[in-house]
């Protein structure tokens, strides 16, 4: 006897990746069709350089940037410690407590709290950038499992106050909102090329003019000295081609919000992390007390459903989220699953994810 084929798999993870763009499809293959080394100086190699080239204009045009201030990296990752080992040598840090591992990770500081709807304590913050000494403040634009967002204006003019550095994690947004470098004053900027719609394998740092930054890699000379290694000719054609597409924010906020309402109805026990503040139009944090974020997870991909614990950057492990434990939610910080809803979300997503998530939480429920 066959096992019932598996229904076609509905994506609601673009927070761990963004479906592909079809301009950064193109851009990709035709960078692998032409191949070369950027540094090369024979033909090849200048043809290999103006698609570098060609993928910082669209970068500066669409960030507000130079072309000169934007540094290729391999990834948000890289993006994020290249920035903080380089801006906070001898500056305190001060880290936000929902930050991303990838910023936590990067050098240890002090936490920045949040209120209970996952924004930045702006009190706090001002209070640490009082005690003294020239700072490195990391905040991300908006948070990866929430999607909320932090007031950057504000923080940004407590850290000029203090002639204080802002870092900020760019991830998730710059694909999604408006993010312009030289209206936010922020000292550094870091992108990812996937969670913009084109592959893994390539990012950014947007600087200040005029900003000096160490190598966090050294050697080859690349990146105007301040990244070594031959940049990731395709991933970086498609970092830049993902760009050139536009991103209909109300159409994916209007079926994250029909998820959200759908939630509500089911169960009014359910809580939506964060719904008060503002967020990414595309994702959402759903807490259904007492059922573990990973049998959601397994229960709903069963069900052709794809959505994430929290962070998809944990080597595969689920474990409570840290996010959620600084908002202050205690053992229900084990019980969230996020949804983020790709570019090219389908109209019939909502519908479809409810319908998988019912069954899941009556099956569940009765246990």
């Amino acid at each position: 006897m066959t096992a019932p084929p598996r229904p076609l798999t509905l994506d609601l993870d673009a927070n761990a990746t963004e479906a592909l763009r079809p301009a950064a499809r193109d851009a990709l293959l035709e960078a692998l069709a032409q191949g070369g080394n950027p540094s090369s100086i024979h033909a090849g190699g200048r043809t290999a350089r103006r698609i570098i080239e060609t993928a910082r204009r669209r970068l500066a045009e669409r960030f507000g940037a130079a072309p000169g201030d934007i540094v290729f990296t391999a990834g948000g990752t890289e993006a994020n410690a290249l920035a903080i080992h380089g801006l906070g040598q001898g500056r305190r840090l001060l880290v936000g407590a929902t930050e991303h591992a990838a910023v936590r990770a990067a050098g240890e500081g002090v936490t920045l709290p949040v209120h209970p709807d996952g924004t930045l304590v702006l009190e706090v913050l001002a209070q640490r950038l009082a005690e003294g000494g020239p700072a490195l403040v990391c905040v991300m634009a908006a948070n990866n499992e929430t999607g909320v967002l932090h007031p950057l204006t504000e923080v940004a003019a407590l850290c000029r106050a203090h002639g204080a550095l802002l870092h900020v994690d760019a991830v998730q947004s710059a694909g999604r909102l408006g993010v312009q470098a030289g209206a936010l004053g922020a000292a550094s900027i870091a992108l990812s090329g996937h969670k913009l719609g084109g592959v893994p394998g390539a990012g950014a740092l947007i600087l200040a003019p005029g900003l000096h930054l160490p190598p966090l890699i050294a050697g080859g000379g690349q990146e105007r000295g301040r990244r070594g290694g031959t940049e990731p000719l395709p991933a970086i054609a498609a970092l830049g081609a993902a760009l050139t597409e536009d991103y209909d924010a109300p159409r994916i906020a209007r079926l994250r919000d029909a998820i959200e309402a759908g939630l509500a109805a089911l169960d009014p026990s359910i809580i939506l992390a964060g719904q008060a503040a503002p967020r990414l139009p595309n994702t959402s944090l759903a807490i259904l007390p007492g059922v573990p974020a990973e049998t959601q997870v397994i229960a709903l991909d069963l069900a052709g459903v794809r959505v994430s614990a929290g962070a998809a950057c944990s080597s595969g492990k689920v474990a409570s989220s840290h996010v959620l434990a600084a908002m202050g939610f205690g053992a229900e910080a084990g019980s969230g699953i996020r949804i983020s809803l790709p570019w090219n979300a389908p109209e019939e997503a909502p519908a479809r994810f409810l319908a998988a998530y019912a069954a899941m939480r009556a099956r569940l429920r009765r246990h």
